[in-house]
Parts: structure tokens; sequence; C-alpha cells
């Protein structure tokens, strides 16, 4: 099968699926047809694409069935969460998903995995700081400058930029 097919393929007979289903009379499929099942369609067609190539796609996929899958559970599941961390937790498996097929992005997985661990345990984060508590209110200013200093500061060779 030629590789560029896949994800148009893929895309054609989702939403084939997705508008049969919107018409058709079957009843216990109608509460899956909302706008998560194109998410859904979507991420999976990207990662399918993504298998089948370099890779290419598998981020996005993965983030867009992550989302569609939060947004199907979320009403069913009274255990998920429903938090800025869970959306930040599927950004950091999508890029550790497309480490594990391309070898890239494991850093930022990795980083994506602690900002998303801090912020879904962030009251467990902010106890382990005992006596330093009234610090922990400042890490969003701690991410900034380390922000600020990969962008302006460092370069590959180790020694800051020159402007």
């Amino acid at each position: 099968m030629n590789e560029q097919r896949v994800f148009p393929g893929i895309i054609l007979i989702g939403f084939g699926l997705y508008f049969f289903f919107q018409q058709s009379a079957i009843l216990w499929v109608k509460p899956y047809l909302g706008w998560p099942a194109l998410l859904l369609i979507t991420g999976i067609a990207f990662i399918a694409q993504g298998y089948k190539n370099d890779g290419n796609g598998i981020l996005s996929g993965v983030v867009l069935t992550g989302f569609g899958i939060h947004f199907y559970v979320i009403d069913y599941l009274g255990w998920w969460a429903n938090d800025t961390g869970v959306f930040i937790l599927i950004i950091a498996l999508g890029f550790l998903v497309q480490h594990q097929k391309t070898g890239s992005g494991l850093f930022h997985g990795i980083l994506f995995l602690v900002i998303a661990a801090v912020t879904l345990f962030y009251n467990t984060v902010k106890g382990w700081f005992g006596a330093f508590e009234s610090i922990w209110q400042f890490w969003p200013l701690i991410l900034i400058a380390a922000g600020g200093y990969l962008l302006f500061v460092k370069k590959g060779n180790g020694r800051p930029s020159k402007k």
C-alpha cells in the first residue's frame, strides 16, 4: 500500500462511518457521535500515517486521539481528572510515543511528564517543601526563567549567544 494514501484513506473511511452512523437508526452508537469522535478519527489517521512512514504525525496523532478519549471518558469515569495536567500528560505521551518510533522527543516528553505530574499532584508536591512552601508559589517563574535561558542564552556550544 502506498504510504501517502494511509492518512486520507483512514480519514475518508472514518468520516464516512461517522456520517453513516449519524444517518442510521442504530441508537446505541448515537451517544458516541459527538465532535470527540472526529478528534479520534483524525488522531488515529495521523498515528497510522506516522507508523507507516518516518514517524511524522505520531505526536499530533497521539495528542488528538488522547484529547478525543479524554472528552469521552470525562463524563463516564468518576476517577478521571478534568484538569490541565491531563492535557499536558497527553502531550507528554505523544512525545514519548514519537521517541519510541523516531528516537527524537525524549527530552520534551520527560519535560512535559514532569510538568504534568507537578500539575496533577500540585498539593502533594507543594507539601514536600514544608517550611519552604511559600517559595513554591514562584515555580511558574522558574519555568519562565528556564525557558528564557534556553531561548536566549544557551547555544549548542555551551556558550551564551552574542547579539
